[in-house]
């Protein structure tokens, strides 16, 4: 089980560090898991772009969508790209930025004691089986370091901030994801 106030890096990743993350508040625990999926521009893979967003350093004039996201602060704790190369931006003791206004089961805030796995991906594309493979690796790594997460404690961005976000998206075969698992939700 992982010590809070270690810094959470996992072993075989490229690690890319985000300035967009802060300490977790005191009574904290880390209990959730959240996927979700990013593309930047959207609907367009590879290039480095999400790695520099997050970093705060996405070059605003390579497409018109930047400009319309420049100013937005966020990171994640992990992304899974599509060939399934794993970045890690924030340490999973810290609060990652991934969230935004959510709840779930009745708790809001989110980011406060969750872990956010970007995919590399869209709501309607399907996801590699590179990305379900290194999914899978991350997640029973995570749930090892945090045994509170539960294959009940494993969701999407859309649950718990319904309305408001969709991804991973009808893409995304949780089944597919759970079944390589060996859990059942």
């Amino acid at each position: 089980m992982a010590n809070k106030d270690e810094q959470i890096w996992q072993q075989g990743v490229e690690v890319v560090p985000s300035p967009n993350f802060n300490e977790r508040p005191v009574d904290s625990d880390i209990s959730l898991l959240v996927i979700h999926n990013i593309s930047l521009p959207p609907k367009q893979y590879g290039g480095g772009y999400i790695q520099q967003f997050f970093q705060n350093k996405l070059p605003v004039d390579d497409h018109p969508f930047f400009s319309e996201i420049k100013n937005l602060k966020v990171s994640a704790h992990l992304l899974v790209e599509r060939d399934g190369t794993v970045t890690q931006f924030v340490p999973l003791s810290k609060r990652a930025w991934h969230a935004g206004v959510s709840e779930y089961e009745g708790r809001e805030a989110c980011n406060d004691f969750s872990i956010g796995i970007e995919l590399e991906g869209c709501d309607d594309d399907t996801f590699t089986e590179q990305q379900y493979r290194a999914l899978v690796r991350l997640t029973r790594e995570i749930r090892h370091q945090y045994p509170a997460i539960t294959e009940e404690r494993i969701t999407g961005h859309s649950d718990i901030a319904p309305g408001r976000k969709t991804d991973p998206g009808p893409g995304f075969d949780w089944e597919k994801y759970f079944d390589a698992l060996g859990v059942s939700k």
